[in-house]
């Protein structure tokens, strides 16, 4: 299996939803880079469920356990083993239906990769659980990128057919104190438009209630990146986000600023015009989100995931038992989310920053982690006076 990302910055993670924990060992750090805690347990505490029948009955205290890499609360250079161990998992709910293959997941493919051998509990190392030892790699990276003067952040563009306010892409002013107002938000539903959440809430609890589930869009933003970062063609600025946003389970499509909306657009409407303000190049407009040739041109990165409905539900579905070799139907126990989305919101926020964390180390090296203005130097100004 391949369960490691990355190329200067990489992200191993490793655990199974029912086995002793999960995790991540990241490697690639610079030495002397502070790592808060207390941040950390606050992204943490925004992936977590709540028990309250907008997410899974499986209530985990979710603490990380540093176990390497990190002294006095700085890096030492070497990897950081981060681990979250499982204790609230019920085995039991699956042993009923271990041969019955539930639509949707991975447990077919799974078999017919490893078969037989995979650990199945709980969808084993394909469950939405794995993403936790992601949040936790993804979380320290996040912390050196906002010190670099990066900030990512993720709200919940559309859940279940109710939509929230859009990201202000052409603007960065505009964005950034939707950024500011994200934060605020703490482990809330990330919305821009708090009204949005009552209807969104109603919407997942209606399903939940008839045993189904709901998915939704989600809009994740980037903004203070440097113009030039990126490597064309194969770890182009899309290709490397695309790459991690796929890697987060339920994400089922990806667009980057127009997005589809291009494919209705004529040259004259797609392209971004090209000015200088206060001596620097910018764009008018930010349909292509910030990127041109698969480099950064200095714009703020916008881009939405779908994320399809939680695939475990309670209503029956038609399957097959392969230990029997016939057709059969199935009607799921245990304890699952009716929408992922909310919780999914944080995971791809620390995605991202891996991305762009390996993205920033493969053009500058592990400098820019310990001297944030690396990434500013090789910016030239105009003088148009």
């Amino acid at each position: 299996m391949k369960n490691t990302f990355g190329s200067a910055l990489c992200l191993t993670i490793f655990g199974e939803s029912h086995g002793a924990g999960v995790g991540a060992v990241l490697d690639g750090m610079a030495a002397g880079v502070p790592v808060d805690p207390a941040a950390l347990a606050a992204l943490m505490d925004k992936r977590r469920a709540r028990g309250d029948g907008l997410s899974t009955a499986r209530v985990e205290a979710d603490e990380v356990r540093i176990l390497s890499g990190v002294v006095n609360g700085r890096t030492t250079g070497t990897p950081l083993t981060l681990l979250i161990e499982n204790h609230n998992t019920r085995s039991g709910d699956y042993a009923a239906t271990a041969a019955l293959l539930r639509p949707g997941h991975a447990d077919y493919t799974a078999y017919a990769r490893y078969r037989g051998w995979q650990d199945a509990r709980g969808g084993g190392h394909f469950s939405g659980r794995i993403t936790a030892g992601l949040v936790a790699g993804g979380g320290v990276v996040l912390g050196a990128l906002e010190r670099a003067g990066v900030r990512i952040a993720t709200h919940i563009a559309r859940c279940a057919g109710i939509p929230d306010a859009p990201f202000a892409q052409d603007d960065p002013a505009a964005l950034a104190a939707q950024l500011d107002a994200l934060e605020a938000r703490g482990a809330g539903f990330a919305l821009l438009d708090p009204g949005a959440e009552a209807p969104m809430q109603a919407a997942i609890r209606a399903a939940g209630a008839e045993g189904d589930s709901v998915g939704g869009v989600l809009e994740t933003a980037i903004l203070g990146l440097p113009a030039g970062v990126g490597e064309p063609f194969f770890d182009s600025v899309e290709s490397v986000l695309a790459h991690m946003a796929f890697a987060i389970p339920a994400v089922k499509g990806i667009e980057f600023g127009a997005g589809f909306g291009f494919a209705d657009l004529r040259g004259s409407e797609a392209n971004d015009p090209l000015r200088i303000r206060q001596g620097r190049v910018y764009t008018e407009t930010n349909r292509n989100a910030g990127i041109n040739g698969g480099l950064t041109n200095g714009m703020p990165v916008v881009f939405r995931t779908v994320v399809k409905p939680t695939p475990s539900i309670y209503k029956e579905q038609r399957t097959v038992d392969y230990a029997a070799g016939q057709n059969a139907s199935l009607s799921i126990k245990g304890r699952h989310d009716p929408c992922i989305v909310p919780r999914a919101a944080v995971v791809q926020t620390c995605a991202a920053a891996l991305a762009v964390g390996d993205l920033l180390t493969a053009r500058w090296g592990e400098g820019w982690m310990v001297r944030p203005d690396v990434c500013r130097e090789e910016e030239t100004p105009w003088n148009t006076d």
